[in-house]
């Protein structure tokens, strides 16, 4: 069985919390999920806090500003440039002063290069993503950044091992070729696999981090993302593709983090062994043996926590947290009532 850096049910979370405050974002994230904590991210907060907005801040000598239409690339930084690395310092100086004495495994999210391509638009208005050179200008910049943002996180939690997860939401359109374009009217070209996997490999292989790459869309590519270096694959275990993907995946020695919980309030009791039996009803479909599952499987919400209340986030993480220990102590799926 491959080792991973975290102990055997583990849990964490896919990203977004609700709220603005960072430093009680911190101490939720890491009061709930011990084992495997990671840097909450507030698109409360406003413009430049957003996912796009936040990974575009990273990149090294390309600016980017709001637009009516989103997030594009600009001659020369403005505002909303300067408050997404404002806000960039905050989370920082929090995580310094909530987590600074945290060990062990700790995750920190962006964009990846396929989805930010796929969001961000050129000076003349059509996405990057219809511009193979601008793509790669646009990778290389995201992977200089974000390497660099690493180091930072490394030097306020230095008990850390860092994971980045690179978030590829957009990645099956991309594929596809139904990214739309500015006009709406149509859909960009389809990029090719071996040129997707070619710079999301390059751009991961730049970052010195334990590389995950969560895709929460239907048809996510488990052999391109295997292919480009892909240490573990984050999924939404409602869109799961089709279980020889995933036995490969696991074969070859990644790992599967399953998005069981739910990312809104269902308003019933969120109960871990009801939550973990899809993960235990899976790994037996796939046939390995149950004493990996817990190793293998880490629990996450669905999707980011953005839109819950902060009571329900906090639950969400807690009933992750208890169903990945339902995976050490049971591993077998609960028998039919």
């Amino acid at each position: 069985m491959a080792e991973f850096p975290w102990p055997a049910g583990s849990a964490t979370g896919v990203g977004s919390m609700p709220g603005t405050d960072p430093a009680e974002a911190i101490r939720i994230v890491t009061g709930e999920l011990p084992d495997l904590a990671h840097q909450p991210e507030l698109p409360d907060r406003g413009p430049g806090a957003d996912m796009v907005g936040r990974s575009a801040a990273l990149l090294i000598d390309l600016a980017v500003d709001l637009q009516p239409s989103g997030w594009r690339l600009v001659d020369r930084p403005g505002i909303d440039l300067r408050r997404s690395h404002d806000l960039f310092e905050r989370d920082l100086d929090a995580l310094a002063e909530v987590a600074g004495e945290y060990t062990g495994p700790f995750k920190i999210q962006a964009v990846g290069p396929w989805t930010l391509a796929a969001c961000v638009e050129l000076h003349r208005g059509d996405k990057v993503v219809a511009d193979p050179g601008a793509t790669r200008d646009l990778a290389q910049s995201l992977a200089e950044g974000v390497a660099g943002f690493t180091a930072r996180v490394a030097a306020r939690v230095p008990g850390a091992r860092l994971l980045v997860q690179w978030d590829e939401p957009a990645l099956p359109a991309v594929l596809a070729g139904t990214v739309p374009t500015a006009s709406g009217y149509g859909a960009l070209r389809a990029v090719e696999d071996q040129v997707a996997l070619a710079v999301l490999g390059e751009t991961m292989a730049a970052v010195p981090a334990y590389p995950v790459v969560h895709c929460c869309a239907a048809g996510p590519p488990m052999e391109l993302l295997r292919a480009a270096g892909a240490q573990a694959i984050s999924l939404d275990a409602a869109l799961l593709p089709a279980e020889d993907s995933l036995g490969e995946a696991v074969q070859a020695g990644l790992a599967l983090w399953l998005g069981l919980v739910p990312n809104c309030d269902p308003g019933t009791r969120l109960d871990p062994a009801r939550l973990a039996d899809p993960a235990r009803t899976l790994w037996r479909r796939l046939g390995f043996p149950p004493e990996e599952l817990a190793q293998t499987v880490v629990v996450t919400p669905a999707c980011g926590l953005a839109g819950a209340s902060t009571g329900y986030a906090r639950a969400a993480l807690a009933a992750a947290r208890d169903a990945a220990r339902v995976l050490v102590e049971s591993p077998e799926p609960a028998s039919p009532r």
